[in-house]
């Protein structure tokens, strides 16, 4: 057979979605599954977020936050106890789930200069295929080409819960209500916004996860992938 018409073996896949949709979780056991590595973009623009807290940098200034992206170093690292974000060698990862943080990071994430400085770092990391990468731009911006594409929705109202339930893991958290409202405002910066707004990639496959246990999502997604294969 002609190699070149051979579909490869191991694929970009691509999971894009809202807040508390459930990318996170059906992500990481996805990639798991395939054996692929697991990319959470949203983290690296969460990191962003907490230097630009950290640093007191307005997120409307783009020539201070050009500056802080200059002295910024990311590391993700997979440890018995999940993924771990490195700031400048001091691990953040309790911190990107915070509710301040993630409106920060919707906001910094259509600022074109924190685009750019991790668009390099993403595409780096899916050249060498074997990818479950997630995010809201994945299949449309960072992996245009990707082999497999998902767009996970949900009941805004389902989300909330969610999101809640994790924060309430990790603590005392915010009200249903508060979450709620601020997954509200996140949904209407990320959709509207003029850089890379979140939306499904005209060839993936859309998931109404509202009723769908997480197992029940992967059976579907690895049947799409099995087609790609």
């Amino acid at each position: 057979m002609d190699s070149t018409n051979q579909r490869p073996s191991r694929l970009v896949v691509t999971i894009d979605g809202p807040a508390g949709s459930g990318k996170t979780t059906v992500s990481k056991m996805l990639a798991h599954r395939l054996g692929y590595r697991y990319l959470d973009t949203g983290a690296l623009y969460r990191a962003v977020a907490v230097a630009a807290q950290q640093g007191g940098v307005d997120p409307a200034d783009g020539a201070a936050l050009a500056q802080l992206c200059q002295g910024i170093d990311l590391d993700l690292q997979e440890g018995g106890d999940g993924l771990r974000v490195l700031l400048n060698g001091e691990d953040i990862t309790g911190r990107l789930r915070a509710p301040a943080i993630s409106l920060l990071a919707s906001t910094i994430s259509a600022r074109p200069v924190v685009r750019r400085f991790l668009l390099t770092t993403q595409r780096s990391i899916g050249a060498q295929k074997g990818l479950v990468a997630e995010g809201r731009d994945m299949g449309t911006v960072v992996f245009p080409e990707a082999e497999a594409k998902f767009f996970l929705d949900a009941d805004p109202h389902v989300r909330a819960c969610r999101r809640y339930e994790e924060l309430q893991a990790g603590g005392d958290g915010p009200s249903l209500d508060s979450v709620e409202e601020q997954m509200v405002q996140r949904d209407r910066n990320d959709t509207t916004r003029s850089v890379a707004p979140l939306k499904p990639a005209v060839d993936s496959l859309r998931i109404d996860a509202t009723h769908l246990t997480p197992e029940q999502v992967i059976a579907r997604m690895m049947t799409h992938i099995e087609s790609k294969r």
